[in-house]
């Protein structure tokens, strides 16, 4: 299925457990320091230097783009190191991410209230997503390097849902499918 960013609670609404997406449109790149830059902007009071509402975000360090690319390779990275963020972004507007790995039950919760959504990426596949990259810029914090907050342009980036707002989490209803009972 191909969706355009950004996400709307209709958009979310539409998205089950183990569906496979390309995303088309704005995507920003966060990891663990730029969260907690967030966050503490965020319990200061101030602006963010991005509009959460209905936004999604990456977890991914690219690497440097080579000539006549915006960027290069970027896979995800865990996503379980964002956790502590996730809930309190969600409550100023945060719709989606995108990374790998488990998320813990704060952000299944925040994802059901919320009405939010959690793709994975494929992991290892970094020089080929980053074909689905057009444009990148770093936006803000750019004193952490590949951890600066980024604002991507994407076409067709191939995602799969694994925790949609109804609770479902594709890593435990796929292991159950699979499960040999005896």
């Amino acid at each position: 299925m191909k969706l355009e960013l950004p996400l709307d609670d209709e958009k979310v609404a539409g998205l089950h457990a183990g569906d496979a997406v390309e995303l088309t449109g704005i995507i920003y790149v966060a990891r663990d320091a730029a969260h907690k830059k967030l966050t503490e902007a965020l319990d200061r009071g101030e602006d963010l230097p991005i509009d959460l509402r209905g936004a999604t975000v990456y977890y991914m360090g690219p690497s440097p783009a080579r000539p006549g690319q915006a960027i290069g390779s970027a896979g995800p990275t865990t996503s379980g190191r964002m956790d502590s963020y996730t809930p309190r972004l969600m409550e100023h507007g945060l719709k989606g991410m995108i990374g790998k790995g488990l998320r813990n039950s704060g952000v299944i919760e925040a994802l059901k209230r919320f009405r939010g959504v959690y793709f994975a990426a494929i992991g290892g596949a970094g020089a080929l997503i980053s074909k689905t990259i057009k444009e990148a810029e770093v936006i803000a914090y750019p004193e952490l390097g590949a951890e600066a907050l980024r604002k991507l342009y994407v076409e067709d980036f191939p995602v799969v849902v694994i925790n949609d707002m109804y609770g479902e989490d594709l890593y435990k209803t796929a292991k159950e499918k699979y499960r040999i009972r005896s």
